[in-house]
């Protein structure tokens, strides 16, 4: 019987460990992501669609922007095809760790605690925070500090860096956390709360889509916020094809001219819901 038992026991050890095999290939590697997109002939971008120039849905559906241009430009890159995936900002990390998206071009910040969870390639874009109010008392405060007053509700995007500076900076205001920058744009319009805190893009987008509006906007020198490239962390091929392939952008002087597009011609805005 205990012969038997053994034996049964290294039969399953040999099917689990084929299977292993099967899933990493022939030599029984595994397969790196760099690999897997190539096999596939796929890139997977992973991105909000809502943060304007950066990254924005058309009214057909269409998603465009900065962010767009420079996954378009790797997918080139790699000889793949480019296909997007709309998601809450929240979740786009964890995407990337469960492997449902290959990169992460977002509008994202690369911070220490980010950078624990992934790779990041950047930055491709320097930005700093912002307030969208219609209050004058908000818009001309000398100091952030000033608006750290009880009575005071904000909005930001959940998971955001603008989060975590309410929290750090502003403790005694109210904090509303949304999943998405047209909920937290409506707050502010409809007076629900008192201000949005987001990179200062999405403010001034902001005001220009809402022209007839009391919109202002405060942009604060209070923080840097280093955009980057969000990667898979345990694969530094495909980590560096995309630091080569920003650098190139940047040497080129192509992604200045990228940039340009997006943010010194409002042409794009016609295109927008």
């Amino acid at each position: 019987m205990l012969r038997k038992y053994l034996a049964f026991l290294l039969v399953l050890a040999l099917v689990l460990l084929a299977g292993c095999a099967a899933q990493n290939g022939v030599s029984g590697e595994r397969v790196s992501s760099l690999d897997r997109i190539i096999n596939k002939n796929e890139l997977v971008l992973g991105t909000t669609g809502d943060m304007p120039p950066l990254n924005m849905t058309t009214r057909d559906g269409k998603v465009i922007g900065l962010d767009i241009d420079i996954a378009t430009y790797l997918a080139t890159t790699m000889g793949v095809e480019l296909r997007i995936e709309r998601m809450k900002f929240s979740e786009l990390l964890p995407a990337l760790e469960a492997g449902k998206v290959d990169v992460v071009i977002s509008g994202m910040t690369i911070t220490p605690e980010r950078n624990r969870k992934a790779a990041f390639v950047g930055p491709y874009f320097v930005s700093g925070k912002a307030f969208l109010t219609k209050m004058e008392t908000i818009a001309s405060a000398d100091e952030v500090t000033d608006i750290n007053t009880p009575g005071i509700s904000l909005v930001a995007l959940k998971g955001s860096t603008s989060e975590y500076l309410v929290q750090e900076v502003l403790p005694r205001v109210s904090l509303v956390t949304v999943d998405d920058y047209e909920t937290a744009v409506a707050k502010v319009l409809d007076d629900s709360v008192q201000a949005m805190v987001a990179d200062y893009p999405v403010c001034l987008v902001s005001i220009l889509r809402h022209p007839d509006t009391d919109l202002l906007s405060l942009i604060t020198p209070l923080t840097y916020e280093p955009l980057g490239i969000a990667l898979p962390a345990d694969d530094p091929h495909l980590i560096n094809l995309v630091e080569n392939a920003l650098s190139l952008l940047v040497d080129s002087g192509q992604l200045d001219r990228l940039t340009a597009r997006w943010f010194d011609n409002d042409a794009w805005l016609s295109k927008l819901p």
